[in-house]
C-alpha cells in the first residue's frame, strides 16, 4: 500500500521539482543511490521497471526507503500495462510513470488512488491524459519534442496543466534554469545525475552534492 495519498505524493513532486529516474539490478547499489539522493534533498524517486526481475529489486528497495528515507515518495516507472501497475501498487509504489499513455493503467491507478503520469508528446495527448484524470502529465521525450520551448508553448493555452519533463534534462545550471523558466512542475532526470564513475567509486557524497546543486539551480 502506498505510504502517501495521491495529493501528498503530487505535492512532494511539486515541491522537490526534480525526480531522479534510475534502474540497477543490484538492490544494494540502488539503495545507496536512493539514500544519496535523499541526503541531497530529493523527496521523490522513480525506479524504472526495465530489467528481468526488476520488481524484486523494487520490493527490497522500497522497504529500505520506508525505513531510511521516510519522507520520500518512491514510484515505479516504465509501467506499460495494468497487470504490471497492479504488481507495483501491491508492493507500495507511491506513483506510476509510463513513457506512453496506457489507458488501462489510468483506470487502475484512479481506482487505487495512486498518481499516474503517462508519457505525452502532443497537446492532444496531454489534454486526453487530463480528461482521464492524470493530474501530473509527463512530457516525453522532452528534448525531442521541442525542449523547454515546447513546454512554454503548451502552457500558454493550458496554464492549469502540470507537466513533468523527462529527457534532455541535465544537472547543469543553464539547463535546469531553462526548464524551470518554461513553467514545468517538475523534471525527471536520468543517468547524468548518476555518473558511472561516481557509482563505480562509491562516491555517494558526490551524488548527494550533485543533487543538492541541481535542486538549487532548478529552484532559482
Amino acid at each position: 500500500m502506498a505510504k502517501f495519498n495521491k495529493i501528498d505524493t503530487i505535492n512532494l513532486i511539486r515541491t522537490t521539482g526534480i525526480v531522479p529516474v534510475f534502474y540497477n539490478a543490484d538492490a544494494s547499489v540502488t539503495k545507496k543511490v536512493v539514500k544519496a539522493c535523499y541526503d541531497g534533498g530529493i523527496r521523490a524517486f522513480e525506479f524504472t521497471n526495465r530489467g528481468d526481475g526488476a520488481h524484486k529489486v523494487f520490493e527490497e528497495v522500497i522497504a529500505f526507503v520506508r525505513s531510511e528515507c521516510p519522507d520520500m515518495a518512491f514510484g515505479a516507472g516504465t509501467i506499460l500495462d495494468a497487470p504490471t501497475a497492479a504488481l507495483y501498487i501491491q508492493m507500495g509504489a507511491d506513483f506510476l510513470v509510463s513513457p506512453c499513455m496506457a489507458e488501462d493503467v489510468v483506470s487502475l491507478a484512479n481506482r487505487r488512488g495512486v498518481p499516474y503520469s503517462p508519457g505525452c508528446g502532443t497537446v492532444t495527448e496531454i489534454v486526453r491524459a487530463m480528461e482521464l484524470g492524470c493530474e501530473l502529465v509527463k512530457v516525453f521525450p522532452a528534448g525531442t519534442v521541442g525542449g523547454p520551448a515546447f513546454v512554454k508553448n503548451i502552457l500558454a493555452p493550458l496554464p492549469w496543466a502540470m507537466v513533468m519533463a523527462t529527457g534532455a534534462v541535465e544537472p547543469a545550471e543553464d539547463n535546469l534554469r531553462a526548464w524551470a523558466a518554461s513553467g514545468v512542475t517538475a523534471v525527471g532526470m536520468g543517468s547524468k545525475l548518476f555518473p558511472k564513475d561516481k557509482i563505480a567509486a562509491g562516491d555517494w557524497a558526490g551524488i548527494s552534492e550533485l543533487c543538492a546543486k541541481s535542486l538549487e539551480w532548478f529552484k532559482k
